[in-house]
């Protein structure tokens, strides 16, 4: 199990999100930006609005994902 926080993945908090895989990080990233706007909470709305735009380019996109992929890589095990 590992951890990144919302800010390690773009966003402006620095609530823990942990996985066994990046791909497990990144999707809690994704409900909990989404949650966050939900309520109300206007400081996630650019982080949102990021993630949901990485992809429509998917170059960039792809350059971000790879870029998460390998910090939580370097990441210790909790």
């Amino acid at each position: 199990m590992k951890t990144m926080t919302c800010k390690q993945l773009g966003g402006p908090c620095d609530l823990e999100l942990r996985g066994e895989k990046a791909d497990e990080v990144i999707q809690a990233q994704d409900r909990h930006l989404k949650e966050a706007v939900a309520n109300g909470d206007t400081t996630h709305e650019s982080a949102l609005k990021d993630m949901q735009g990485r992809w429509k380019k998917p170059i960039s996109g792809l350059g971000w994902y790879r870029a998460t992929k390998k910090a939580f890589k370097e990441l210790p095990e909790d």
